[in-house]
Order: structure tokens, then C-alpha cells, then sequence
């Protein structure tokens, strides 16, 4: 499934913050993020048509299996790319922010390419 990246930060996004926060909330997201609650509200109305994510009644938000893995997959990817560019003398910041950029747009064979070699390297 072809996933847009901001789709895709807003799953990262519920991921992180319901590892930190007992219920995750729009208004979460939007402080998460410095987003207007606004724009959060039509994101969050647009990955729960896409069977995303869940609302509650109290508006307590959740990710479906197929969110989830969205979000895991992205969230894997960031931690990986950004340690890896922090360990080739990177600038934390700028890792960070390249990592977010090259989450989204590296295949599946390619991410899994550069983290077989990378694992390699260092068990040498």
C-alpha cells in the first residue's frame, strides 16, 4: 500500500506518543507536532477512512493492525537511519531531519540492504 508522508508522520507521530502517554489525543498530535488542532482534525478524519486508525467516543485515538505496522515501519526506519548518520560523525540534528526525509522514500529493499551491511560492519 502507497502511504503519503504525511500519513505516515501522523501514524509515527500516534506511535511515539501512545509508548508516552496513557491515551493519545488530536490535541496531543497537534502539540506533538506544532500543528493547528484544525489541520490534526482532517488528518485524523482521513486515516480513520482508511482504517488507520480508531476514535473513541472520548476521542482517544489508536492504531489498526494495518496503522500500526505503517508506524512501526516508519518509526524503525527514522532510529535506524538517524543512529546510523549519528554514527558516521553527522550532526544529531541534522540526522534527525535527513532521517525523517529518507524514512519515506527508500524501498523496502533498499532500507533492508543498507541495515544488513550496516549490522554487518559492526559486528566486525
Amino acid at each position: 500500500m502507497k502511504n503519503n508522508e504525511s500519513a505516515e508522520n501522523y501514524l509515527e507521530t500516534i506511535l511515539i506518543l501512545s509508548k508516552k502517554l496513557p491515551v493519545v489525543r488530536s490535541i496531543d498530535i497537534s502539540v506533538e507536532l506544532g500543528f493547528k488542532k484544525p489541520s490534526v482534525s482532517v488528518a485524523m478524519k482521513n486515516l480513520r477512512e482508511k482504517g488507520h486508525i480508531t476514535v473513541s467516543n472520548a476521542g482517544y485515538i489508536t492504531l489498526t493492525e494495518s496503522g500500526r505496522e505503517i508506524a512501526e515501519m516508519i518509526y524503525e526506519r527514522h532510529k535506524f537511519l538517524s543512529g546510523w548518520l549519528i554514527s558516521l560523525g553527522v550532526d544529531e540534528k541534522i540526522a534527525a531531519e535527513d532521517a525523517c526525509r529518507m524514512e519515506h522514500v527508500i524501498s523496502r529493499e533498499s532500507f533492508a540492504a543498507i541495515k544488513k551491511a550496516v549490522e554487518q560492519d559492526f559486528e566486525l
